[in-house]
């Protein structure tokens, strides 16, 4: 026994360094590869079914794929999702503005930083109920000021042509809210020397922001931007609470498509609902993966 124990105890203390680790990595690794692989590959296989949930699986190979090429709702939803991604993405430099801005020293900057950090904390259904009131005809602030100025009812979540650009202005605030925690880390990150000895050189403005201080928020802004067009791309919360998808299915986007076909109360298609998931994780893996070779490549080559 006395053999053993000391054999056992000389194991652990030659590779105690590599074995410690991953003893604390064991449990997080049981759990990403129990909800979130084994989830992606069951969906895969899922989507290759004709099955309601319940009942028998029917397999159809490729046939849910194909049906998606000829179905007008897929790319209604397919199109407001990339016209989500174009401009969500404008939350990155209003996020990296108002953080410079909150970046000072002046009385009362801790308000304002309290002002503008209010809409990341509260739930997104909070923030779509505040717009749905918003742009509420007869009542809300911006119907009644665009009535005042133009003279016309101007009802923005019931008209086809601007219900997904009313629905993404919404998701802007908080979105702009998280870009903006994400640089002011970084901000105080930033080395000081650096940027006193770009002033003493004359460097101040513009020049200052893209030659020294943008390209130390480099970490920030890769972060910002992976979290940001995933955020764009599985926007469903808004769209479920301040219009349904409608009026008429014109703001769809593909995760809200998704649970329409796989899991609303109207749903029966789980297959078709796991081939449209499969096509939005796909698409998700593209830009991730363009993100994360971009950032490979820059450190390479500084």
């Amino acid at each position: 026994m006395s053999n053993t124990a000391t054999t056992s105890s000389g194991f652990w203390k030659r590779h105690q360094q590599r074995i410690a680790p991953m003893l604390f990595l064991a449990p997080g690794i049981v759990m990403f590869i129990v909800y979130v692989i084994l989830p992606i590959f069951e969906s895969v296989w899922i989507s290759f079914f004709d099955w309601d949930g319940l009942g028998p699986k029917v397999w159809v190979g490729l046939g849910n794929y194909t049906e998606l090429l000829g179905d007008d709702a897929f790319y209604t939803s397919l199109e407001n999702n990339l016209i989500w991604l174009v401009l969500y993405l404008l939350a990155i430099p209003f996020g990296l503005a108002v953080a410079l801005f909150l970046n000072q020293t002046v009385t009362g900057i801790r308000v304002y930083k309290s002002l503008f950090f209010f809409p990341f904390v509260i739930s997104q259904v909070v923030v779509g109920l505040i717009f749905t009131w918003f742009y509420a005809p007869n009542f809300g602030l911006f119907s009644v000021l665009i009535k005042d100025l133009t003279g016309m009812d101007f009802a923005v979540l019931a008209d086809e042509r601007y219900v997904t650009y009313g629905i993404i202005v919404a998701g802007l605030w908080p979105q702009t809210a998280y870009c903006m925690i994400l640089y002011l880390t970084g901000l105080n990150n930033i080395n000081p020397e650096q940027v006193e000895a770009a002033r003493m050189d004359g460097a101040k403005g513009w020049s200052l922001l893209k030659n020294i201080i943008l390209p130390q928020l480099a970490p920030a802004t890769f972060i910002a931007m992976v979290v940001t067009v995933i955020g764009a791309l599985r926007s469903f919360d808004l769209v479920s609470i301040m219009t349904a998808g409608g009026p008429y299915g014109s703001s769809r986007v593909l995760s809200y498509y998704m649970y329409e076909e796989a899991l609303s109360e109207y749903g029966f298609r789980m297959g078709y609902g796991a081939a449209i998931a499969v096509v939005l994780f796909l698409i998700m893996m593209v830009f991730i993966t363009l993100f994360i070779v971009r950032m490979l490549s820059q450190e390479r080559n500084s």
